[in-house]
């Protein structure tokens, strides 16, 4: 098979398309012919070194969500057959013509749905619907702040929590970002370039905010807050370390949480998995959440599709594409 390796920590150059033998699944794995993946944060993370793979995933292929149809079946898959047409989480490898996922951490391509499309769900909503909903109990008639409102993270959550029935704010850095995260469903984006979310917000109080940022970012997210209120971290773009009052957190009974997905077991996402084709998929086959795809590259572009990301221009999901 053809792999896009990365090659030694480094910026985008160090990835480079090789040839790699294709790998056979073991019990309950299937191997999917790869026409589609989607590119992440992690996978910059990876590339620079400091986000390794977990154990029995391939260390230098980079890749966590794919698309494309079941090749192969391992010992033991029930839920799956050759030439089905599914969508993956991987802990790492899909950055290639083939890869290997468990058959619980599969989906369906949704109805409607390209493979471009398909293969630029797994990741985010996993994520999403984790954080969001599980950890950050989300409500119908709450209000959420969506920190990286134009990310693949962001168009997400807004999309998600729309059709769920709650009011959204979200931040981003240009105008034309604001504009889309409010196409999406958003009440109000505050261009962060421009306006400081804390004064904007204030009075508005908030039920739930997502923060990939960090930083300064927590203590406005803290001013924000309703009682009983949840914030959930899911990167620190902008610093790790933060300073809080405990007894405001006590008086207000305010809950601080976060988490990785990546390094769960396969049973966690087996369980996340059905939650998402239960919850999620009728939202997508409804239209009420719609893929936001910014840009196409092929395989070999890799490293191309890596600039952009980290150029934070894009809005939604940057997508690699197996031409043959």
């Amino acid at each position: 098979m053809q792999a896009i390796i990365v090659t030694q920590p480094g910026d985008p150059s160090v990835l480079q398309l090789q040839e790699r033998p294709t790998p056979q699944p073991g019990e309950g794995e299937v191997l999917i012919s790869v026409k589609a993946a989607g590119v992440n944060r992690p996978d910059i993370a990876q590339r620079k070194g400091h986000y390794p793979a977990p154990p029995g995933a391939p260390a230098d292929i980079p890749g966590l969500e794919v698309a494309g149809v079941v090749a192969a079946c391992g010992k033991g898959v029930t839920k799956w057959k050759e030439g089905d047409e599914i969508c993956a989480l991987l802990p790492g490898g899909g950055y290639a013509t083939h890869a290997i996922a468990h058959q619980d951490v599969c989906l369906p391509v949704p109805a409607g749905c390209t493979m471009a499309e398909a293969a630029s769900f797994p990741e985010t909503v996993f994520t999403v619907w984790h954080n969001v909903v599980e950890r950050g109990q989300l409500k119908p008639g709450e209000k959420l702040l969506v920190h990286g409102g134009s990310s693949g993270i962001g168009v997400t959550a807004i999309q998600i929590a729309k059709a769920m029935g709650a009011t959204i704010f979200a931040t981003a850095g240009t105008a034309e970002k604001c504009e889309a995260c409010e196409a999406l469903g958003a009440e109000r984006c505050i261009n962060y370039n421009n306006e400081d979310f804390e004064e904007v917000l204030a009075g508005v109080g908030m039920d739930v905010v997502l923060d990939m940022i960090g930083g300064s970012y927590f203590q406005k997210n803290l001013q924000l807050m309703n009682t009983d209120g949840r914030i959930v971290f899911i990167n620190a773009m902008k610093g790790a370390e933060a300073a809080l009052n405990i007894i405001d957190i006590m008086r207000r009974r305010l809950t601080i949480t976060g988490s990785t997905l990546r390094n769960r077991e396969i049973a966690f996402k087996a369980k996340l998995a059905e939650a998402v084709k239960a919850n999620v998929w009728p939202f997508i086959e409804q239209k009420l959440f719609k893929p936001v795809i910014y840009q196409h590259f092929p395989l070999k572009e890799a490293a191309a599709a890596h600039q952009l990301l980290e150029s934070s221009t894009h809005i939604g999901k940057i997508v690699l594409v197996n031409e043959a």
